[in-house]
């Protein structure tokens, strides 16, 4: 029941409908069930790593790399989880944070989603041009879905924003760790 609502509000959130955040848990227990996001992502995320391989393997070898990168992602999704904790808490917003972070961890499954849809059209044949602009136009998509169900749960504009700067540097960071580590 928790999943499904948490899912139904992101849902919601995902396509502008402030409203949907009634629906995600906005207690600190609701936001440590929300982390069960993490779980229904993981095969979304395993199948991107390996797409993204499938021609290029890496030098260090699947496995390594593959372990690599678990450890990657459960580390940016835990290192964001406490950095926003620690950003809300300075912008006197700490109260609030639970139902930030509960629909933060719901939209990853949109996002998921989102990326693996976008995947497919250049394994399909889709022009490479058209496929960039395809990856673009979500990459938007995403950054717009962060700050939107910020500024819902948050209920601060310049919040949001700066929730949305942490975000893609946690990514970048992580990301540009865990390319080194891997090959």
């Amino acid at each position: 029941m928790v999943i499904e609502a948490g899912l139904r509000g992101v849902f919601m959130l995902a396509r502008g409908q402030a409203h949907g955040a009634m629906l995600i848990e906005d207690t600190p227990e609701g936001a440590t069930r929300s982390f069960w996001a993490a779980a229904i992502c993981l095969p979304g995320f395993l199948a991107l790593m390996l797409l993204g391989w499938a021609d290029d393997p890496p030098a260090a070898g699947v496995a390594y790399a593959l372990l690599v990168q678990l450890i990657a992602h459960a580390a940016g999704w835990a290192g964001f989880a406490v950095a926003s904790q620690a950003l809300a808490q300075l912008a006197g917003r700490g109260a609030e944070w639970p139902h930030f972070i509960a629909a933060w961890n719901w939209a990853n499954v949109v996002q998921y989603l989102l990326l693996l849809a976008v995947s497919l059209p250049p394994m399909l044949g889709l022009p490479r041009p058209l496929a960039s602009a395809l990856v673009i136009a979500t990459l938007g998509y995403q950054l717009w879905l962060v700050w939107f169900l910020s500024r819902t749960t948050l209920r601060s504009g310049g919040l949001a924003v700066a929730v949305v700067g942490l975000d893609l540097l946690v990514g970048v960071v992580i990301a540009a760790v865990s390319a080194s580590l891997s090959g």
